[in-house]
């Protein structure tokens, strides 16, 4: 079992690596650093498309890397 857990682990990690890698960049120059991102608080907008769908493909990796992580201290643990 917990070789099995380890195996899901790891590919969930790996996952997790590439959904980061895939989503797009926030900032679009170096500029934005020095300004603070003034220019940006009201530009801001909901995520559509692609981008919103990588979000939620990353936080669901998230989870389920960490109740994979729990059920790996629990099945050492007995």
């Amino acid at each position: 079992m917990y070789n099995l857990l380890m195996t899901i682990l790891l590919i969930v990690s790996v996952l997790i690596i590439i959904s980061v890698m895939m989503q797009p960049a926030k900032t679009d120059n170096a500029l934005s650093s020095f300004s603070g991102g003034a220019d940006d608080l009201f530009a801001h907008s909901k995520p559509r498309g692609f981008e919103a769908f990588m979000q939620k493909v990353t936080l669901g990796l998230g989870i389920i890397f960490f109740a994979v992580a729990i059920a790996m201290v629990y099945v050492s643990s007995h």
